[in-house]
């Protein structure tokens, strides 16, 4: 895909890595809508980009956890007629700690978001792009995705159900001129842990920046999966499909065990 002239919505955009896809975005020559619940953080950001490159940047506000969210933004982005060539579904969130543990509404409010907000919009606007021949969807999923993990057991499972829907769904849409790309970044300084006592380590984590533009030039080059972070991170998700599940599962949770997460809890 050239990305010079097309419309692109990224969900989660007004931080972390969502917020490095749509600078890199329009830095390539993309305009941008910007989805989040933040409208101050949106409108700062949508500013900053007008500011930097010449493209258009459209803040959107809508709560994708929410029943109706994705609903209100389809309906928003229709309201002012923005026809969206590429989505990013980048919007997600995790708790981590022991599951029992842990207050349960956070815990669903997470899947939903992962999941059904990220299935809903690819539903709505995927459907707009196979009418018109053309378009792409890119689903942020993790590494996470590719094994269990004790201590973070409900975001791996919502990042495994990202892998193997967009994985299908790409093989449904060949030939339609919609393509598909599953995208998993390791860790990632965002501030993922932050209100918790869990702590990424700097020595392993990659930048916002380098995740966006390594994922866009996967997607440009027509990956199926992009695996946009430092090689070690892929080489994890190799050994998970090599090695039995029982003792994949023994390893992370000693990985994690390791990491704090056993005990982690809200600050």
């Amino acid at each position: 895909m050239d990305y010079t002239g097309i419309t692109a919505l990224v969900t989660g955009a007004s931080k972390g890595i969502g917020r490095a896809y749509a600078h890199e975005l329009a830095r390539r020559g993309a305009h941008v809508a910007l989805l989040a619940r933040s409208a101050e953080a949106l409108d700062a950001l949508a500013a900053e980009i007008r500011t930097r490159h010449p493209v258009d940047a459209h803040p959107l506000t809508a709560d994708l956890s929410t029943p109706d969210g994705p609903a209100h933004a389809v309906r928003d982005l229709a309201a002012r007629k923005i026809t969206i060539d590429l989505l990013i579904n980048n919007a997600g969130a995790g708790t981590v700690g022991p599951f029992l543990h842990r207050p349960y509404p956070p815990q669903r409010r997470n899947v939903d978001l992962n999941v059904h907000g990220l299935m809903a919009l690819t539903h709505a606007l995927g459907g707009q792009m196979i009418t018109r021949g053309r378009g792409g969807i890119i689903n942020v999923s993790s590494t996470a995705a590719f094994q269990p993990m004790p201590y973070q057991a409900g975001y791996a499972a919502t990042k495994a159900f990202v892998l193997s829907f967009s994985e299908a769904l790409a093989h449904e849409l060949r030939g339609t001129g919609v393509h598909v790309m599953a995208a998993h970044p390791g860790a990632v300084a965002t501030g993922f842990f932050d209100g918790t006592t869990a702590v990424m380590d700097p020595r392993v984590t990659d930048s916002p920046d380098r995740i966006a533009a390594k994922t866009l030039d996967d997607f440009a080059r027509g990956r199926l999966n992009s695996y946009p972070g430092r090689p070690l991170h892929r080489v994890q998700t190799i050994a998970a499909r090599l090695l039995p599940r029982a003792t994949t599962v023994r390893a992370t949770g000693a990985l994690n065990r390791r990491l704090g997460h056993h005990t982690a809890k809200d600050l």
